[in-house]
């Protein structure tokens, strides 16, 4: 018997971390052991997750397995892509020009900021009373 290859990937977003198995198949989406349409009710969503892949053309070639932690809908999302994309790389290295191009390949680096001490948050200030 053979073993299967299977590509693996870490996708990050915001706090979310995504861990991203590609193998060949004919278009299975698991997130979290769900199906894709059943964890991401919004089309906007499930759009964002298979960009990497239509992209690519391997939108029904590949069976993808993700698990998800951390962060909220879009941050998981975005890790989900992220990770799509560094499995494919691994996968076929010539993808990275055309992916990269799109502006999949970088790890988005934007992330909340802190709220300041003395403060309202991280840049709303209480009101200024003069007297």
């Amino acid at each position: 018997m053979e073993k299967e290859t299977v590509y693996y990937a870490t996708g990050r977003r915001k706090t979310a971390v995504a861990r991203t198995w590609i193998k060949p198949g004919n278009g299975n989406f698991l997130v979290n052991n769900r199906e894709v349409g059943e964890y991401f009710p919004t089309e906007s969503a499930r759009l964002i997750l298979t960009q990497p892949l239509m992209i690519t053309n391997n939108i029904s070639s590949f069976d993808v397995k993700v698990t998800v932690t951390g962060g909220g809908i879009s941050g998981q999302v975005g890790a989900i892509r992220h990770g799509i994309t560094r499995a494919l790389i691994e996968m076929d290295p010539d993808l990275r020009p055309v992916l990269k191009k799109a502006g999949f390949v970088k790890r988005d680096p934007r992330v909340k900021e802190r709220k300041k001490y003395g403060q309202k948050g991280a840049r709303a200030r209480f009101q200024f009373s003069k007297r």
